[in-house]
């Protein structure tokens, strides 16, 4: 029988353990980059979010740009996540920015059967191609929004179970603290951030890209990016990669 007040006790005893959990893993996102070069730092990061999320095959954390689809990958765990986390911005679709949207965790079981397959039809299928079954994105929460995700994959098809996912989220708000407390931490910021500017030279690269398509076709920021997103999904190729040639001057848009 059910007392009214009998889940009180339950509801403070799941909150402190929250709180715990979240503190504990703080402690270890923050001890995992204590001391290290910035060069290091994402792979620090990184091995220890491997350590905590042991049940997924790979993971990769990105921040979000300005403009929608420009984000700045901080680190993956492989080469399968890393194409992941690229094909995302190279499509314009994927778990990573619908979680953004929603503010919300994104979940799919099986990216070749089912509901989940049609979610986002272009990335589904690079995904199988890449062996990947399942993917779950979080967001990084920030007081004016997610300040980034998340991003798992599995090589086989199943749901995160009800721990898996509330570790997830709690290493998810531990990251966006273990990046604040070193930000103010450090008495020299270019420490903190040298890890950041690399990261995002891929993404400067993509901007600059777009800047000449803008200039050679005299068409607008937006359909400049499009522009070249198609030629990299007709290439089969990452948007990264067609940045660099068109920068290069080893290919030429305008022959499109």
């Amino acid at each position: 029988m059910t007392v009214a007040g009998d889940g009180a006790p339950y509801g403070e005893d799941a909150e402190r353990t929250a709180r715990l959990q979240r503190a504990r893993i703080a402690r270890e996102l923050t001890a995992a980059v204590s001391g290290v070069p910035p060069g290091a730092m994402p792979e620090a990061l990184c091995r220890a979010c491997v350590a905590l999320l042991p049940d997924v095959s790979g993971l990769s954390t990105s921040l979000a740009g300005p403009d929608e689809g420009a984000g700045v990958v901080l680190f993956a765990s492989d080469e399968v996540a890393s194409l992941l986390a690229e094909m995302q911005f190279t499509l314009g679709e994927g778990p990573s920015a619908q979680a953004l949207r929603l503010r919300a965790p994104v979940l799919a079981a099986d990216l070749m059967h089912g509901p989940d397959a049609g979610r986002w039809p272009l990335f589904a299928v690079q995904a199988a191609k890449a062996g990947v079954r399942a993917v779950f994105s979080v967001p990084l929460p920030g007081a004016a929004g997610p300040l980034g995700t998340l991003d798992l994959y599995r090589d086989t098809a199943g749901g995160l179970e009800k721990d898996h996912l509330r570790t997830a989220l709690l290493v998810a708000d531990a990251l966006t603290l273990a990046v604040s407390v070193l930000d103010h931490a450090s008495t020299d910021t270019t420490d903190v951030v040298t890890w950041l500017e690399s990261a995002e030279s891929d993404r400067e690269e993509i901007h600059q890209a777009t800047g000449m398509i803008m200039v050679q076709l005299g068409v607008s920021a937006e359909e400049a990016l499009l522009r070249l997103r198609a030629r990299a999904f007709a290439q089969e190729t990452t948007a990264t990669e067609v940045a660099r040639a068109i920068i290069d001057r080893t290919t030429d848009i305008r022959h499109d």
